[in-house]
């Protein structure tokens, strides 16, 4: 019943002209989008990664599947952001790079006729009714892998529980990243011997793409020896508290310097406008700068695939999304490079942030002047050898998400024949 609702919904929608405002919107894509994606490699492993985020997710999966077995691997994204992060990460190893069909019977139908996979693996929180009804109708296995739950799409879906019990009753298996996502997907009704606690993948792309990072490549930012402080990710509202602890660090560190990455790159200018208002505080757009010349207090990323690298050339950072009312962004990829992630209290899509909290690899903060003292005291000798040592000791309770994923399915695939 509810998936008839569904589609009754979305055929209306493409039927009354959402079909030709979508065309409008991906008019380079539409054809692939629209399940018109040309041939394919026989029986692959189908991964779908909405957005940069689960492509660097998928990455290391990927790549697992391609050591460990003969499948051909196909990678759908649903944003242009994504399909260009998929290609920097995995081109030359998936075998196809595709736009994921709009979730409408007749589009998910010509797509599967055309790739007919093997497998089926969805990434994170990517739960498509159409797409996963008819993979069930066909018997083909699908699987959600380094699945999540937000604490509102948690809600949202306990609403309407009676219809996502069907829709993820089309999953043969749930591979979660923690026990809260676990705990979160037995209660909208999945069978808890279908639901296995594997890790999260992206630490094993972010383990991965560290060993290419070099902190030379946007050293030049710095202030001579003076230390560089980085945003990542911020949201509206943000970039005025950042640049507040900013100006209050420079009472101490007089020639540091700020780069602020909005998680939006439209909004750049808007954030180089909230430091107007100070008059010792410049800023700019990377765009504007370049080696050699570069007298900006306060740089504004607006370029994408930039935040990574910046973080290796840092010498303390700030997590976005985490001060606002937006789940907080990604608090691994910082850590990585022995930085705390400070972050604020909001940090709902990466629950494990708190146990990063408690062993030293994180910390929280409320404010502008906790922010501008935890960065001062991040840069203390003593605490950055400690932190160091910190998050290294993290990671090495993580890693090896891909493998145990893999080895779920491969073991699935296995029992099934």
């Amino acid at each position: 019943m509810g998936i008839g609702i569904y589609r009754l919904v979305s055929g209306a929608f493409f039927n009354l002209g959402g079909l030709q405002i979508l065309k409008r919107k991906y008019k380079d894509s539409i054809s692939e989008r629209t399940g018109n994606v040309g041939d394919f490699p026989e029986n692959p492993v189908w991964v779908h990664a909405v957005s940069v985020g689960e492509v660097q997710s998928a990455s290391s999966l990927i790549r697992r599947i391609k050591s460990r077995s003969t499948y051909p691997c196909v990678i759908s994204t649903v944003t242009p952001t994504g399909r260009n992060m998929a290609e920097r990460l995995l081109s030359g190893v998936a075998d196809r790079i595709i736009y994921s069909p709009f979730d409408a019977r007749k589009f998910v139908t010509r797509s599967l006729d055309a790739v007919k996979p093997a497998i089926y693996i969805t990434m994170e929180t990517e739960l498509w009714p159409e797409i996963l009804t008819q993979l069930k109708a066909r018997n083909i296995p699908a699987f959600l892998a380094n699945g999540r739950l937000s604490d509102k799409s948690f809600r949202r879906m306990r609403r309407t529980k009676f219809f996502w019990r069907g829709i993820l009753g089309c999953l043969s298996k749930l591979m979660v990243r923690f026990d809260e996502d676990r705990d979160k997907f037995a209660a909208l009704g999945v069978p808890s011997e279908k639901i296995v606690v594997t890790g999260d993948c992206k630490v094993d792309t972010l383990l991965d793409r560290r060993k290419a990072t070099s902190p030379e490549k946007w050293g030049w930012l710095k202030n001579g020896k003076s230390p560089l402080f980085t945003a990542g990710s911020t949201h509206s509202g943000e970039d005025e508290i950042v640049i507040s602890a900013f100006r209050m660090t420079r009472r101490k560190f007089p020639g540091a310097r700020l780069a602020i990455v909005p998680r939006h790159p439209e909004r750049a200018l808007m954030t180089v406008a909230s430091a107007l208002p100070y008059d010792d505080i410049h800023a700019d757009l990377l765009s504007r700068i370049e080696p050699g010349n570069n007298s900006a207090d306060v740089i504004v990323v607006d370029k994408i695939g930039v935040l990574f690298d910046l973080y290796a050339a840092s010498d303390a950072v700030f997590v976005g999304g985490s001060l606002v009312q937006k789940g907080g962004q990604n608090p691994f990829e910082p850590a990585l490079f022995g930085l705390p992630a400070i972050h604020g209290p909001c940090m709902t899509d990466f629950p494990d942030t708190e146990r990063m909290d408690s062993m030293g690899a994180a910390m929280c903060v409320h404010n502008d002047s906790e922010l501008a003292k935890a960065w001062c005291d991040c840069l203390e000798p003593e605490n950055i050898k400690l932190a160091l040592k910190n998050c290294n000791a993290y990671f090495n309770t993580l890693g090896g998400a891909a493998k145990k994923t893999w080895a779920e399915i491969e073991a699935y695939m296995m029992s099934e024949r």
